[in-house]
């Protein structure tokens, strides 16, 4: 059974830091191109970082102040999020895809909310 467990979100105050965890069983993690996306209420859900060994892909919004990064041996992938705004608050989800099989499985989502 594939599980996707993510840990790491809360409450922070605008221009504070947040560090999310995504620990991956039952495939075969090192095919896997890992991911961050989010979704915000009313709106649809975004790609926020990927991630495939030596290769890293960032929406523009964050780009400089997230870094995505990935321990296949821990079978983990994580999203280091700094210099936080009031626009990042949203669910976030981790997802592992393999485009050779083309499986795609995803997280429960963890809440991030950025407010004074």
């Amino acid at each position: 059974q594939v599980q996707l467990v993510e840990s790491g979100g809360g409450l922070v105050q605008p221009g504070g830091s947040l560090r999310l965890s995504c620990t991956v069983s039952g495939l075969s993690f090192r095919f896997y191109t890992m991911g961050w996306f989010r979704q915000a209420p009313g709106k649809q859900r975004e790609l926020v970082a990927t991630i495939r060994t030596g290769t890293t892909n960032y929406a523009d919004s964050v780009k400089g102040r997230f870094t995505i990064s990935r321990d296949n041996a821990e079978k983990r992938v994580d999203l280091q999020m700094n210099s936080l705004k009031a626009e990042d608050t949203a669910v976030y989800y981790c997802n592992a895809h393999n485009v050779m099989s083309n499986n795609n499985y995803w997280g429960q989502g963890t809440q991030v909310t950025v407010s004074s």
